[in-house]
C-alpha cells in the first residue's frame, strides 16, 4: 500500500552507506568549503556595498541588499507565472529541480550520509525526485501567493528538528569515527529530516504541488 509520504509530489533517499571513511569524516568541514562556496553562490544573497563622505568628513560605508539569489529569484518569478499565466515553463523547473539536487547532495555530505565529494550533475547515493507539475490541472493560480504563510506550522516544527538533526550528526562523527559507521537509526533520522524539509520546499517555494506536506519524516 502506497502511504500519502510515498506518494507525494517531490521524494527524497539516500543510500546508507556500510562503512564511512575516518579521515575525511575529522575534516569534513575543511573538505566541503569549496562545493559550498559554489552552492552559496547560487543560492545566497547578493550585496551592494557604497561609500560616502559626510559633511564632517566622515566615511560611512553602507551595504544594500540586491536580491536573493538564483534560487529566490526563480520561486518569485514561477509564483508570478502561475499567478498571471497559469504556467509552468519546463526549464524553469528543470533548473530547479537539478539546483535542489545539488543542494541536496551537498548537505547529504556535510551531514557524513555519505564520503562522495558531491557532484553537481552526477545522482551519486542521493536520490531526490520532483514531479512536474500538470499546472492547469493541479495547481491553483493564487495559492502561490499565499503558501509560504500556510506553511508556517512546518517551519517551526522544522526549526526544532533542525537542532535535533545536528546533535545527531556530532553523535554520528564520533561514531563514525570509532566504529566507521553511521548508526542506522540515525541515519535515517537525518535523512527524515532532509525528507520534510524538500516537501515543504517543494509546496511552498518550488510551487509544483498544492498538496499540503504531510507532518512525517517518513
Amino acid at each position: 500500500m502506497t502511504t500519502r509520504s510515498e506518494s507525494y509530489a517531490a521524494r527524497l533517499e539516500i543510500d546508507y552507506p556500510e562503512e564511512l571513511d575516518r579521515v575525511t569524516t575529522v575534516f569534513r568541514l575543511i573538505w566541503i568549503i569549496p562545493i559550498l562556496v559554489i552552492l552559496t553562490l547560487l543560492t545566497g544573497t547578493g550585496s551592494t556595498t557604497y561609500t560616502t563622505i559626510t559633511e564632517a568628513g566622515e566615511t560611512v560605508t553602507r551595504v544594500t541588499d540586491s536580491g536573493g539569489g538564483v534560487a529566490a529569484g526563480l520561486a518569485l518569478a514561477t509564483a508570478l507565472m502561475i499567478v498571471f499565466r497559469l504556467k509552468y515553463p519546463r526549464w524553469w523547473f528543470e533548473f530547479a529541480r537539478e539546483l535542489t539536487r545539488f543542494g541536496a547532495r551537498v548537505g547529504a555530505y556535510l551531514a557524513l550520509l555519505t564520503d562522495r565529494y558531491p557532484s553537481t550533475d552526477e545522482e551519486q547515493s542521493v536520490h531526490l525526485d520532483i514531479d512536474y507539475p500538470d499546472v492547469s490541472n493541479d495547481l491553483n493560480r493564487w495559492l502561490p501567493l499565499v503558501k509560504w504563510l500556510l506553511a508556517i506550522p512546518h517551519y517551526v516544527v522544522l526549526v526544532f528538528l533542525g537542532v535535533a538533526a545536528i546533535l545527531v550528526i556530532v553523535i554520528a562523527w564520533f561514531a563514525i569515527l570509532f566504529t566507521g559507521r553511521y548508526p542506522r537509526g540515525l541515519f535515517d533520522f537525518v535523512v527524515g529530516v532532509g525528507r520534510w524539509s524538500l516537501r515543504v520546499n517543494a509546496y511552498a517555494f518550488l510551487l509544483v504541488t498544492d498538496e499540503y506536506p504531510p507532518f512525517s519524516l517518513d
